[in-house]
């Protein structure tokens, strides 16, 4: 079964070469340099340039926003799934959660708001997915506030040092028969 994994930075060539990604969404601030890893084609890796705030007018800093969740929603219907979809921002905790979280319902909008938030705190005690996102994501996937209560009930992720990637696996095909993964 594939799935989508969550990384920070530091652990992303690891993690996409471990697991065999070829598709990769990176979440990061402006003018912060990275290396793609090799594994991973330019055509096949979505930048989205944001900071990890959760309200827009904070300075210089640039809150996710409307285009950046659909362009998430664009690349996650777009992956073939034919390998993991390796998704990234510099902690791993906030931001790169949230867009798991967005693209694993993209992909399978029957799913349960409550049980992929319960999934999420079990592959990871961590995760404090960004509420901007989340606020967003639920709009733009008509999920009519279900997303943002389930994130709101699983709380804050323990403290986290940055270094914790994890593995959110994607809902059971056969719970989703006749599904539409196009």
């Amino acid at each position: 079964m594939t799935a989508i994994l969550v990384s920070p930075l530091g652990r992303i060539a690891e993690m996409a070469v471990r697991h065999g990604a070829r598709d990769m969404v990176s979440l990061m601030a402006e003018n912060h340099a990275f290396h793609r890893p090799a594994v991973i084609e330019p055509g096949r890796h979505l930048q989205l340039v944001m900071n990890d705030i959760s309200f827009a007018g904070t300075g210089n800093l640039i809150a996710p926003q409307e285009e950046h969740v659909r362009q998430l929603i664009g690349f996650a219907r777009a992956w073939d799934r034919a390998s993991p979809l390796l998704i990234h921002c510099w902690m791993g905790v906030s931001r790169s959660p949230a867009a798991a979280l967005i693209a694993s319902l993209s992909l399978y909008p029957e799913e349960e708001d409550a049980a992929l938030a319960q999934r999420l705190r079990q592959a990871s005690p961590y995760a404090t997915p960004n509420r901007r996102l989340i606020e967003i994501g639920d709009a733009l996937l008509e999920r009519k506030g279900r997303l943002v209560d389930a994130v709101t009930r699983i709380g804050r992720g323990r403290d986290a040092d940055g270094n914790a990637p994890f593995v959110l696996p994607l809902p059971d095909f056969a719970l989703f028969a006749g599904t539409s993964l196009a």
